[in-house]
């Protein structure tokens, strides 16, 4: 079993594209750690980091839905070249202005609001190239690959590895560092395969003909997407025009319209739709008292200090790695939907204890807890976007998810707070402990996901799919064959 998480390596094009990933990941580890102490060393304190920090979060948001739709629009490949590049050239100049004491604060900020824009296109072109790279039986470790690097490298390598360069150097040695992972994630990018090489379209996807067309049928027990009779036929490449993994040409509709698209289909789109309002939830809950109020936690009820809450944080990135990998490790469960909710909504009841614990091990515990399911349920949830989600549209609704997960973060952080105040602490730890998993619940039900995940077999067509394949990178089918040339 632990071989299978090994499964997407066999194919050349993903070693290239996760060769890039892990040095770019572990480049935004060392921005988290060098813009504290860049900051810092201007003289700033909190509120200027706040500034920056608050930059970085406004060019996310502000693009992100934008880089759904360019990723539907245009060569995901060219896409990820273009933010390697242009973060090169970004950080690159901050670090030669630190380096050579010309550095201001609004230098930074402005800095940090291009970091956050090129992560809003760099997400949803990686999340909708990764099915053209691999078949789609390997998607699941391939995502699973991708949640165990990032809290290894962005949250415990990148950052332990610019404290060092800033205690022995300079924290413009530390983003001259970041600079050449960019251009060395650049380079690397520059051997991934032309998209025309992909794989074949999810098995769920519907053609783009038929999506949004009365002749799609309705929503129905059976087939809560509404695409019986759309789904192409065994071998063939999902009724998208163009090649394989290129996105279906624009040129007749405009990027807003194409934006408005991806909300239609995800408003009707059933388990994506009840998925979503789980998250903006959960995130509402939960997200606030982990960032806000979990720090005074360890200070007045366990009596510790940063060490002791850095720990924490710690433990968590551990679990969610071990949980990453493990899923990718295992088949994608038959009951998929009802796994991920189940595992999101009950990892979170740890939390619901916090407020009462005096223990650093059993809030250690519910940390490791909430981290491994968490991992657990984001893998199967990647898995199933890159699955089910039509190929031409996976950038707009992996942009549109990215944006519901983070647009109620800052309300969730500024409540917590206030709450506080007025409200005991542990009341608050308590909500975000339950209302979780009774939403999961609600989600579960109401959205049918137990019909929808048995409708949708992904387990046996993934099986299917790997009895048919003939070799890592070559199309399905002659109905493949003769579109991959056309």
């Amino acid at each position: 079993m632990a071989l299978r998480a090994l499964a997407p390596f066999r194919h050349a094009p993903f070693r290239v594209l996760a060769s890039a990933l892990i040095i770019s990941v572990f480049g935004h580890g060392l921005w988290a750690v060098s813009l504290v102490y860049q900051v810092r060393a201007l003289g700033g304190g909190m509120i200027e980091l706040s500034l920056a920090t608050t930059a970085l979060a406004i060019g996310l948001l502000a693009c992100v839905l934008i880089g759904g739709v360019v990723a539907d629009r245009l060569p995901r490949r060219r896409i990820l070249l273009a933010v390697e590049i242009a973060d090169t050239v970004t950080v690159g100049a901050i670090a030669l202005l630190a380096l050579t004491g010309g550095l201001q604060l609004w230098h930074l900020v402005a800095a940090a609001a291009l970091v956050g824009a090129s992560a809003a296109f760099f997400f949803p072109a990686y999340s909708a190239l990764l099915p053209s790279v691999i078949p789609a039986e390997d998607l699941l470790a391939a995502n699973g690959f991708e949640g165990a690097a990032r809290p290894a490298l962005q949250q415990a390598a990148g950052p332990a590895t610019a404290g060092f360069i800033v205690a022995a150097a300079s924290p413009g040695v530390a983003l001259a560092l970041l600079a050449a992972c960019h251009l060395v994630a650049a380079v690397i990018l520059a051997f991934l395969p032309p998209e025309r090489d992909a794989h074949p379209a999810p098995d769920d996807a519907a053609s783009p003909s038929t999506l949004g067309s009365p002749e799609a049928g309705p929503a129905s027990a059976a087939d809560p997407m509404g695409t019986a009779g759309t789904r192409p036929a065994a071998g063939s490449p999902g009724g998208e025009p163009g090649t394989h993994g290129d996105p279906t040409p624009s040129g007749t509709t405009s990027p807003f319209r194409d934006a408005i698209e991806g909300v239609k289909y995800t408003v009707r789109t059933p388990w994506l739709w009840w998925t979503l309002l789980f998250a903006c939830v959960s995130v509402l809950s939960t997200v606030g008292p982990l960032e806000v109020l979990l720090p005074f936690v360890v200070s007045d009820q366990l009596g510790g200090d940063s060490r002791m809450f850095g720990g924490l944080l710690a433990v968590a990135g551990v679990a969610a790695m071990l949980g990453s990998l493990f899923t990718a490790s295992r088949p994608l469960p038959r009951r998929y939907l009802t796994w991920m909710l189940v595992a999101w909504g009950l990892g979170t009841l740890p939390l619901a204890a916090v407020g009462f614990l005096s223990s650093w091990w059993l809030v250690a515990i519910g940390a490791f807890i909430y981290g491994a399911t968490g991992a657990f349920g984001q893998v199967i949830w990647g898995t199933l976007l890159q699955r089910r989600v039509p190929r031409h549209m996976l950038g707009r609704v992996s942009s549109l998810d990215f944006f519901v997960s983070l647009a109620l973060m800052p309300l969730s952080m500024a409540l917590a707070g206030p709450l506080a105040t007025v409200l005991p602490m542990w009341s608050i730890w308590v909500a975000a402990g339950v209302v979780t998993p009774l939403v999961a619940a609600l989600a579960w039900w109401r959205g049918r996901l137990g019909e929808d995940e048995l409708a949708h077999p992904l387990h046996l067509a993934s099986r299917a799919e790997s009895r048919e394949e003939v070799g890592p990178a070559a199309p399905r089918g002659d109905a493949a064959r003769d579109q991959a040339q056309g």
